[in-house]
């Protein structure tokens, strides 16, 4: 197939559809277990440390394996690709489904995560190609209620699950539908994409691996294991010098495996770095809320996952809206209104307290979640907009790398504030009631102040952080008031060239016949 990307001439539909199946159960995929680790680490009779490499070890994959979605999408053709990736996929479903210990559970989630770390990437660059940039806007809304929905009803999803069936129910029921994605992808997907003969640089791969396995490692255990922790700063220093010798090889190599290119294009940069602030703020969003619902209010995690469940629901609402009202206005307008409901919104979950009543708490964070679906989606399209299509595949996998690495960053951040805040507090309040202490109290009475005050310390912490995240959310508001709409650079170039009948380019053939 020729390497000549241009827009097909009709959008292959039902080709989509088999794709936004595939890359809806891998992001479910991705939040799927996390209420049901505790369960599963005493079924399986581990340690939480351990279990939590289910989490962190499917994170570390699709971390490391996303960068190189560039090569592989350039390399090889689409059909065969994703029916690969998806074969893979239901392989490592199929094993986690049956396993009988953990380290037979664990193998399949990181099989599960190689075949799902190129599905998105997949979808976005089929999306790319198959509309032109003034409806692109809609489009990308539509994948925007895949990549934020699913992960957004994973939790609440699995502790229902939990609460009444067996935790492999979880993969069992994933199961099917993966199975027939993967039928459908060999009866329906065609090649699409243009690919050319590439070779690949193990050695970026190499540098790859120890650079962004080094970050998601190191920032997702520093929240538990703090950062002074040996592993963890020798793991995030190790990937940070990994990450740079990467970028520095990627810009002295001919054929690089994500290419540097992209952020030459101010608008995209821009967009990189706005969509990196945001997904700090959101990923660690997402985690504190729970803490406080579960923790601090003490409420079981699947009517916790119910409260956050309309602010899944209006999120997936929202992006095709969002989508649409991008292509009429553009970026601008909608990042600084989102950006400042999303602030507002978080600041109100930092005054949350003991008394805050359930509907207060989902209104809250519904509204936080509209505000986030106001910008995610235009934010990056309108960055991919401004790039030649040739760089697409790269700039869907420098725009998913940026959010895994960014929303790592984000949550062991905002955790790590939490917890030290945390710390202090407890100290303080401890320091209070040994000073306020009339005489001697009994060993209930006791605990019953300790816990009190584990629970006041806790609360203290979140809202702190909570107050950090509007922050963040406020740079991400003040960086968007340098957008403007992006134009395709082919566009202008095939402005000055005489037109060619688009319909003639491989791609098109292959779908009109």
């Amino acid at each position: 197939m020729s390497n000549d990307f241009k827009t097909l001439e009709k959008p292959p539909y039902l080709m989509i559809a088999v794709l936004f199946v595939g890359a809806f159960v891998a992001f479910l995929n991705n939040t799927l277990l996390n209420v049901a680790l505790p369960t599963i680490m005493t079924d399986l009779g581990v340690t939480y440390s351990t279990v939590q490499w289910l989490a962190t070890g499917y994170m570390l994959v699709s971390g490391v394996l996303i960068p190189a979605s560039a090569f592989l999408i350039t390399r090889f053709k689409t059909r065969p690709l994703f029916i690969i990736a998806m074969a893979i996929f239901v392989v490592g479903t199929l094993v986690a489904a049956i396993a009988p210990s953990f380290p037979v559970l664990l193998t399949g989630r990181m099989i599960q995560a190689v075949g799902s770390s190129v599905m998105a990437p997949i979808l976005m660059n089929v999306m790319l190609i198959s509309f032109p940039v003034e409806k692109r806007g809609a489009a990308m809304g539509m994948f925007g209620l895949v990549m934020i929905a699913a992960p957004a009803i994973g939790p609440t999803l699995s502790g229902w699950v939990v609460e009444h069936y067996d935790w492999r129910v979880l993969f069992e029921m994933i199961l099917p539908i993966a199975v027939l994605s993967l039928l459908f992808s060999i009866w329906k997907l065609e090649n699409v994409l243009p690919n050319r003969k590439v070779t690949l640089d193990y050695f970026s791969l190499v540098l790859s691996t120890i650079g962004f396995g080094g970050i998601l490692y190191g920032f997702s255990n520093a929240g538990n294991d703090g950062w002074t922790d040996p592993i963890v700063l020798t793991t995030i220093i190790v990937g940070v010098i990994g990450v740079t010798l990467f970028v520095l090889r990627q810009l002295k190599i001919d054929t690089p495996v994500l290419s540097m290119e992209i952020f030459k294009s101010p608008l995209y940069a821009l967009s990189a770095i706005i969509s990196a602030v945001l997904s700090m703020a959101m990923m660690g969003g997402m985690i504190l809320t729970p803490a406080y619902v579960q923790n601090v209010r003490g409420i079981e995690p699947f009517e916790s996952g119910l409260m956050m469940l309309p602010g899944a629901i209006v999120m997936a609402v929202m992006s095709p809206i969002t989508g649409r009202l991008f292509d009429k206005v553009g970026p601008k307008i909608l990042a600084i209104t989102g950006l400042t409901i999303t602030a507002i919104a978080t600041y109100f979950l930092h005054e949350l307290d003991m008394e805050s009543t359930h509907l207060y708490i989902i209104m809250i964070y519904t509204l936080r979640m509209v505000g986030i679906s106001m910008v995610m989606m235009p934010i990056m399209t309108n960055g991919l907009n401004s790039l030649p299509a040739r760089l697409n595949p790269h700039g869907t996998a420098s725009n998913n790398t940026i959010q895994q690495v960014a929303g790592s960053i984000g949550t062991a951040l905002l955790i790590a504030i939490m917890n030290k805040r945390t710390t202090a507090t407890a100290e303080d309040l401890a320091a209070q009631a040994q000073a306020n202490a009339t005489g001697p109290m009994s060993e209930e009475q006791i605990l019953t102040m300790k816990a009190e005050i584990t629970r006041q310390a806790l609360l203290d912490g979140i809202q702190y952080s909570f107050l950090i995240a509007t922050g963040i959310t406020v740079v991400a508001l003040v960086l968007s008031l340098f957008l403007k709409r992006a134009t395709s650079p082919d566009k202008k170039a095939a402005s000055s060239v005489p037109e060619k009948n688009v319909t003639d380019t491989p791609a098109n053939a292959t779908l009109s016949k």
